[in-house]
């Protein structure tokens, strides 16, 4: 018999949004993860707020949002509220009922300088790495080094002279001037962002340079987890410096036997890197030049140096995933301290992603 085709709504309803999530469903255990973490981060929390006042938007609904961004590859802050208005499951990883009313988009511009910012998602990066050291996943010998470009929100438009010679668009051409720059050089000494000062002209491979960022990571080498990410300006010696910087960090120095090892592509093959490593106890297992390699002859020969290099690619999936899965493919924040707050949340993501995985039964 053909069922009636219903046109009036339910005035009610008595299922529990927790029984409409399938019991097996992936974001269930990153849910788990990632509500251990922010519980362990209730201090911090407190310490950002006042003790008076009109309560605002529960900080660990704002994280699990931000994360859903990543997850989904929702393109805009606004967008991602929409998505939490009308999407069950959204609803039910933020921790929401299906009666609340989301709030609006600007709450994310309004706590972006007190809760989305490095120092807060630093820490909430440590407690995913925190999880994977105790679940014992994460190798504490053998780490990966990597870089990647960022295109800043800036365009070539918001270029100016730093010495001021341009002259700037009139205030009748609107938000999209028409800036005639064809035949001039820029570059990063003369020229400068109106928009985003702190990005820098750079290019891979020799292209087309643009306004950029460049993301570091360190991987370890067992799963190819991210145990630290640095991020910096876009310059020529950027990625060997942060690589230096996440190696003091996060690498415990070793023995004269047992030395920990550091892989790295051939752009990390130079003599100050290699040199740099040596007083931290650290073997530099980097992808030899065909030309004028510095890396020691024994350590090309070691047993090792191979499986190392071969390892190294794992973090090149890392990398992959938090441009084309989650919003670092092109930034959608402005200021070094931001993206750098971008950075770690999506490769927190990536990390909660991989351990559901590892951790599933």
């Amino acid at each position: 018999m053909r069922g009636i085709d219903h046109k009036q709504n339910a005035l009610f309803s008595y299922v529990n949004i927790e029984d409409r999530i399938d019991r097996d469903h992936p974001l269930r255990r990153i849910k788990t993860l990632a509500d251990m973490v922010l519980r362990t981060m209730s201090p911090q929390f407190d310490a950002l707020y006042a003790d008076g006042g009109r309560p605002s938007i529960a900080p660990e609904r704002l994280l699990r949002a931000s994360l859903l961004q990543c997850l989904f590859s929702i393109r805009s802050e606004r967008a991602l509220v929409e998505h939490i208005d009308f999407n069950m499951m959204f609803r039910w990883f933020v921790g929401m009922t299906l009666d609340e009313p989301v709030w609006d988009h600007s709450t994310f511009s309004a706590n972006r300088e007190r809760l989305l910012k490095e120092s807060v998602t630093r820490e909430f990066f440590g407690g995913v790495v925190a999880i994977a050291e105790w679940a014992e996943l994460v190798s504490d010998e053998h780490f990966s080094v990597d870089g990647s470009l960022l295109r800043a929100w800036a365009s070539h438009k918001s270029m100016m002279a730093r010495d001021g010679s341009d002259e700037p668009p009139g205030p009748d051409q609107g938000r999209n001037p028409e800036v005639d720059f064809r035949g001039k050089k820029r570059s990063n000494k003369t020229h400068v962002s109106r928009t985003d000062p702190q990005a820098l002209l750079a290019s891979k491979g020799g292209g087309v340079a643009y306004l950029s960022y460049t993301t570091h990571a360190l991987a370890e080498n067992r799963h190819g987890l991210i145990v630290d990410v640095h991020t910096t300006t876009a310059t020529g010696t950027a990625e060997r410096e942060a690589a230096l910087v996440m190696a003091r960090r996060s690498i415990k120095p070793g023995n004269s036997a047992h030395k920990p090892t550091l892989a790295a592509d051939r752009g990390y093959d130079t003599a100050e890197f290699i040199a740099a490593l040596e007083p931290l106890g650290i073997a530099p297992h980097v992808a030899a030049k065909v030309k004028g390699s510095a890396v020691p002859n024994e350590v090309k020969s070691s047993p090792g140096y191979a499986v190392s290099l071969r390892r190294r690619k794992m973090i090149e999936e890392a990398f992959g995933w938090a441009k084309d899965i989650g919003t670092l493919r092109h930034a959608m924040a402005r200021g070094l301290d931001r993206i750098r707050a971008h950075a770690l949340l999506n490769f927190s993501a990536y990390n909660l992603t991989r351990l559901g995985n590892l951790l599933a039964p």
